[in-house]
């Protein structure tokens, strides 16, 4: 339920039309890496439109031109999941181990142990508003809707008063306590609501239900992938993508969480599920305006447009509309290590929902 989203190197390279030297169709042909820096630079780059030009692709005996038919646009955006084990510093991932360590044993502390924590004094007060399990739902939606996007919004501006590091640390410990009892409320309550429909003895609507939760958890935005930005072991950045899988659309997150609440209503088929799936995707429905409109306001209108141009928020449009053009090697965009983690993990999650069923029962929220 929860993942979140500068910036300090030099404008991209600007090509000109007029000349092509070999040392730059040499970088341009190094896709899946896009033709950008890493770090974007915070100032607008308005001043430094792209223009298209014809890419040539490198094979794996010579460099050849692509046809007319595979011609795209120079990148902007960068390339996301794009993880090098050869540039991991062992010492920035014992570093994680240690704060996650800290920050799980906290969180433990000051909010779920219920003989120390105060997430059972949330639950029971926002329980208490009007006694109904679909009116909590929607409460506790709203308050983690309400501090995650908040902050968010106010990104640019905490950066600025305490610095990359330590707003990063604030977001997540306000957010994270929020998303804990929103989802231990909604496990523990699930089926309290006013039962609507019963699908779950109909045949094929376990299978439909387990794919559509497995491939939700591939639209995660790709930002999730960058865990030491997430955990401030490095500096936070805020990235614009253009790979994997935003050429299928540009707010993944967004359509992962429909998919999943869609099934879910599916599967349990009752008022709390309805609610919990109906302020789920207006949370995330708002996320897309916010999301585009903090995109262009830190990297500039112009800029932003040049990659709005090439994706969309439907799934697929801007590859049906000719807008975005996929590479013919585009499946070696998700054969990396993050995508292959969120696949193991997404069937580990399967596999121990008894437990996290239990454990969430156990807390009595």
């Amino acid at each position: 339920m929860a993942a979140s989203l500068l910036l300090s190197t030099s404008p991209p390279l600007l090509l000109s039309p007029l000349r092509r030297s070999s040392a730059v169709v040499r970088r341009v042909t190094a896709f899946p890496r896009p033709f950008s820096p890493t770090h974007l630079s915070s100032t607008p780059v308005s001043d430094t439109l792209l223009v298209s030009r014809r890419l040539v692709r490198r094979s794996s005996l010579r460099d050849e031109p692509v046809s007319s038919e595979s011609e795209s646009p120079l990148q902007f955006g960068e390339d996301s999941a794009n993880f090098e084990l050869g540039k991991q510093k062992i010492l920035s991932w014992l570093y994680f181990g240690v704060v996650l360590g800290v920050v799980l044993f906290a969180l433990d502390v000051v909010w779920i142990d219920n003989s120390t924590g105060f997430g059972k004094f949330y639950a029971d007060a926002v329980s208490r508003v009007s006694g109904s399990p679909e009116v909590a739902m929607l409460v506790l939606i709203l308050v983690f809707a309400t501090v995650h996007s908040g902050l968010a919004s106010l990104r640019d501006i905490g950066e600025k008063l305490i610095g990359e590091r330590a707003f990063r640390v604030l977001f997540a410990g306000l957010s994270l306590p929020l998303a804990v009892s929103t989802i231990v409320y909604f496990i523990n309550h699930r089926y309290d609501g006013l039962q609507l429909w019963q699908l779950q003895g109909v045949p094929g609507v376990h299978e439909a239900v387990w794919f559509s939760n497995f491939v939700s958890f591939f639209f995660l935005y790709p930002s999730t992938f960058n865990l030491l930005e997430i955990a401030a072991v490095e500096k936070p950045k805020m990235h614009i993508w253009e790979t994997g899988i935003m050429r299928i659309t540009r707010h993944p997150q967004m359509v992962g969480q429909t998919i999943w609440c869609l099934a879910h209503t599916v599967w349990i088929g009752n008022t709390v599920a309805v609610a919990a799936s109906f302020g789920l995707i207006a949370h995330h429905l708002l996320g897309v305006w916010n999301g585009d409109r903090r995109l262009a306001k830190r990297f500039g209108e112009e800029a932003f447009e040049s990659v709005k141009k090439r994706t969309s928020v439907i799934p697929f449009a801007a590859i049906l509309e000719g807008r975005q053009k996929l590479p013919r090697d585009y499946y070696r965009e998700f054969l990396r290590l993050p995508y292959l983690t969120i696949t193991a993990l997404t069937l580990g999650a399967y596999f121990a929902h008894p437990l996290m069923q239990s454990s969430s029962f156990r807390l009595h929220w």
